[in-house]
């Protein structure tokens, strides 16, 4: 992990859940902005300890056994950042400062440190302190629901928009640097024509033993609520091999992929997010996140 060059104007901030919803979500967007000259920064809340393992060789990684996959995540996530450039990637308070919650309603919910039980504003605080020190013009993260109803997904929702309110305030911690106003928030988003034409080529095509339900998709959303659409079609080997380097998590076969479910989905370079804080730009919609932002 390492600070972000102050010479760029633009900033971009990511909050994920855990490592590979990164990659998953926004893995071209984050290609194309740092090989732009952006000064992309990842901010991850979890090592995601609670994961499943796709390759039988590793399952002894799980928190069952040796509970050892957070730390073989974290190198997951470094190789996937190289291969989006992306040169600037945390955790939220430090590596291991907060526990992946597992599913809703699993024990896991109420073990000691984990991100869904932490306090928000206490958590926030550590991506305030990120945010004055990079002083992104765009923040990314998920909706209210985080995409799919996952509590660290939720947790991170909750934290990102925090932070968004507090790292302007003035009178917030005032040695955690001076206020910044981030122009514009996106929430991940998927629009529903979108998914359901790439899944149908999925069964069309049957890469894998079953197919994903547009239920199972995260962010998805009726088409009209989709503000900005990135085209991240120079991008899309990176973010496959982004994807791929997760591989306790994500199974990549050409332009589809699973998770351990072994539910195909297709593997989309084109991006989609819904304006939530700040001014569009001209475009309707937008194909810039930083559309309108004055450099």
């Amino acid at each position: 992990m390492t600070s972000v060059s102050a010479q760029s104007t633009r900033g971009l901030l990511l909050v994920h859940a855990h490592p590979d919803d990164e990659s998953i979500g926004n893995g071209a967007t984050m290609a194309r902005y740092a090989a732009e000259g952006v000064r992309v920064t990842v901010v991850t809340c979890t090592l995601g300890e609670g994961g499943e393992v796709i390759p039988p060789e590793l399952a002894h990684l799980t928190a069952d056994r040796e509970d050892t996959l957070g730390e073989h995540r974290i190198g997951e996530l470094g190789s996937a950042m190289r291969e989006l450039g992306v040169a600037d990637h945390r955790f939220l308070g430090g590596v291991g400062r907060y526990r992946d919650s597992g599913m809703m309603g699993v024990a896991d919910n109420d073990v000691p440190g984990c991100f869904w039980r932490a306090d928000v504003d206490e958590a926030a605080g550590h991506l305030v302190a990120v945010v004055r020190e990079v002083r992104p013009q765009v923040l990314v993260t998920y909706d209210e629901d985080g995409g799919y109803g996952h509590p660290d997904h939720i947790q991170a929702h909750r934290v990102a928009m925090r932070a968004y309110e507090l790292a302007a305030d003035p009178a917030y911690r005032p040695e955690l640097g001076g206020p910044w106003r981030i122009a514009k928030v996106y929430w991940n988003r998927m629009p529903r024509s979108v998914i359901e034409r790439g899944l149908a080529e999925v069964a069309a095509k049957a890469p894998f033993p079953g197919v994903a339900a547009p239920g199972d998709v995260p962010g998805v959303v009726d088409d009209e609520l989709v503000t900005t659409v990135l085209d991240g079609a120079a991008y899309a080997g990176a973010k496959a091999r982004a994807m791929a380097a997760h591989a306790t998590q994500v199974t990549v076969d050409g332009p589809f992929f699973a998770l351990s479910n072994g539910l195909g989905q297709p593997l989309l370079a084109t991006e989609y997010y819904q304006l939530v804080r700040g001014e569009a730009g001209p475009d309707r919609p937008e194909t810039d996140l930083f559309a309108g932002v004055a450099r």
